[in-house]
């Protein structure tokens, strides 16, 4: 099944290396997804752990606590990195 990836926030660097969209197994779930884009970053680089997560437009938590979920063919992952400033 293939999966789009939105990446927004502040990361710019770690978007760069982001692929638009994945393509994983049928039975895969959220953390599959998450563990995919991982493998895109470049060694020592990670997905910050605050950033939020939102699958088929529901809000899952952070990178570092977020609930699982059964992923479906087509479905969008949107990736939010931190923003800090005032």
């Amino acid at each position: 099944m293939r999966i789009r990836i939105i990446y927004t926030g502040r990361s710019y660097q770690t978007a760069e290396n982001l692929p638009d969209e994945i393509t994983l197994a049928e039975e895969a779930v959220l953390e599959d997804a998450l563990h995919a884009i991982r493998d895109c970053l470049p060694q020592g680089e990670e997905l910050p752990p605050t950033c939020l997560v939102s699958l088929a437009g529901q809000h899952r938590g952070t990178v570092a606590n977020h609930t699982g979920g059964q992923l479906s063919d087509g479905d969008e992952l949107v990736l939010i990195a931190p923003v800090a400033g005032g």
